[in-house]
């Protein structure tokens, strides 16, 4: 577990830097004021001045932040007369800094999937068994077809298929698929399973091939996208209320699954340890720069709103009502990491 725990804080330390270094880099080439940019939490063990901005690294491996305004006189209610303040520089200049987090994270998560991609196999979507009487024998496919689309979204690698199939909730679905190099259409219409209490195509998919040169700057686009619609579609189904507190995870849910993970793979070596582990910190980046561009307040994307407000009326909005507005909604999400932190907890010691 101590493995997984220093596997854990490297891959949150690395997404959550890049993420502020993104704020930092935007905001500094946009002439905009930055305080202090930090790496951790609690009490300091390094720090350094450079160019009026403090750098410094906490004793805690958890978080970061880049800090825009002095915080001793924003709680003291004093004014900002700094006139390369983030408040009173241009509106756009505003939305780039703070889009520039999120950006960052599906830049280093492209980055990852390259090295990833261009490193291991890739699992092309190619039926190589079936299940007997399944609905996949009654739309017509056989082993060594490949998917090309489902219900017109174009399909690259065998874990798409199974994401679509999962989130399709037993809609019919309209079928490409290529065999002997042509193409043919079907409609299968998943089967629902009493015992897994969810629907199946009935297929088993993987056809594991290299990525060479060039083509891993597509592939890793691919995986990229595949992040995406993960995050996205999990979220759809929280939001309809078909997800449940268990399906929620913190630092320790996320210390588990790199420990599963770990412990499932490290038999087959340091190699296959780094890729796999790759893979999962491609999927915790995409998911921090969505989670991150949502309208919370709080979070970039509550910041971005009032930003955009502003854009359209012409003038921002009082910062008095802003700052409670997003202090509201930081005691929530502290909340929401408390609950969920303790139903990790409580849900790993059942």
């Amino acid at each position: 577990m101590l493995v997984s725990v220093i596997i854990f804080l490297i891959i949150f330390g690395v997404l959550v830097t890049s993420h502020e270094l993104g704020h930092l880099l935007i905001a500094k080439a946009g002439g905009i004021k930055v305080y202090e940019f930090f790496v951790g939490m609690g009490p300091t063990i390094w720090e350094k001045t450079k160019d009026g901005t403090r750098y410094s690294l906490k004793l805690i491996p958890m978080g970061g932040a880049c800090v825009f305004e002095n915080l001793e006189e924003v709680a003291e209610g004093k004014s900002i007369d700094d006139e390369n303040s983030f408040r009173k520089a241009p509106v756009w200049r505003r939305i780039a800094t703070s889009f520039a987090g999120p950006m960052a994270n599906f830049i280093i998560a492209y980055l990852m999937a390259v090295i990833m991609v261009s490193c291991s196999a890739w699992d092309f979507p190619v039926i190589n068994k079936m299940t007997d009487n399944s609905a996949a024998v009654e739309a017509g496919l056989k082993p060594g077809d490949m998917v090309i689309s489902i219900d017109g979204e174009n399909v690259y690698m065998a874990s798409e298929v199974s994401m679509i199939s999962q989130f399709a909730e037993g809609s019919p679905m309209d079928i490409v698929y290529e065999r002997d190099g042509v193409r043919h259409e079907t409609t299968l219409i998943p089967r629902y399973s009493e015992e897994d209490k969810r629907y199946y195509m009935g297929v088993y998919l993987g056809e594991y091939g290299e990525i060479k040169g060039a083509e891993a700057l597509k592939y890793a686009w691919y995986e990229v996208r595949y992040c995406f619609k993960v995050t996205y579609r999990s979220l759809a189904l929280l939001i309809k209320g078909k997800m449940n507190k268990d399906d929620l995870s913190g630092p320790v849910g996320m210390v588990k699954i790199v420990d599963d993970t770990y412990e499932e793979v490290k038999p087959y070596g340091l190699s296959s340890v780094v890729l796999t582990m790759m893979s999962l910190a491609i999927l915790l980046s995409v998911n921090l720069g969505v989670m991150n561009l949502l309208p919370i307040p709080g979070l970039d994307g509550g910041r971005l709103i009032f930003m955009f407000i502003e854009v359209i009326t012409g003038k921002p909005v009082p910062a008095e009502k802003e700052g409670l507005v997003h202090m509201v909604g930081t005691l929530a999400l502290l909340g929401l990491m408390v609950f969920v932190l303790v139903n990790d907890i409580t849900k790993f010691t059942r």
